[in-house]
């Protein structure tokens, strides 16, 4: 079964249907005004308008205002919520949609208690821990701290790119691969090439 992938940090059409176009599951806009690839929601309603059927339009919010979450929803198509920040399972829940939580990856987190809180989570992004930085930090964290037990849908984020989406693969196993700065060429810009690389290197590994 090939690992699903996820193009976050959209914010061109253009750049939707390259990825579309490449083969990518997922998509992710992001509704978080101090990150370089915020969209506004004209811009996510015509990225989301122009994205076909079967694949994902996922939101991303960082410790957001639940009338912020409702009014993206009201607003455009969105398939799943996406929560960078320290939002509760309560809060995550609240919606009535599908979600997933993040987690910034550190030595001692223990992914398997977290799992409990968010049990009905789709999936767990484990991305790159920065202090004050929710994400999109660029860099990769060691993937030997995820315990070979945890059973819960993986989503691996932080530093991949073309180059080192295979080796992600082989060593974690990961329901999805989640890519933003690997595959651009300025911030919130994304590169054709690399998009298409990266799907390449993914389908190496089917």
């Amino acid at each position: 079964m090939r690992t699903r992938v996820k193009i976050c940090g959209l914010t061109r059409v253009e750049d939707a249907l390259v990825a579309v176009d490449a083969g990518a599951d997922a998509l992710g806009l992001v509704f978080y005004p101090p990150s370089p690839r915020a969209v506004s929601l004209e811009q996510a309603r015509l990225i989301a308008e122009s994205i076909p059927a079967f694949v994902t339009v996922t939101a991303l919010f960082v410790n957001p205002d639940p009338q912020d979450v409702w009014q993206v929803l009201q607003g455009i198509r969105v398939d799943l919520l996406q929560f960078h920040g320290e939002e509760s399972p309560e809060f995550c829940r609240q919606f009535g949609r599908n979600y997933i939580k993040a987690i910034p990856m550190q030595a001692h987190t223990n992914l398997i208690e977290i799992a409990k809180d968010y049990a009905d989570s789709s999936g767990f992004l484990l991305d790159t821990y920065k202090a004050g930085v929710p994400g999109g930090t660029g860099e990769a964290f060691n993937w030997h701290w995820i315990p070979k037990e945890f059973v819960k849908p993986i989503i691996l984020a932080g530093g991949l790119t073309p180059e080192n989406a295979a080796a992600a693969i082989d060593q974690v196993h990961p329901w999805a691969l989640d890519v933003s700065g690997g595959v651009e060429q300025s911030k919130g810009i994304k590169s054709a090439e690399k998009i298409v690389q990266f799907m390449q290197a993914v389908m190496s590994r089917v």
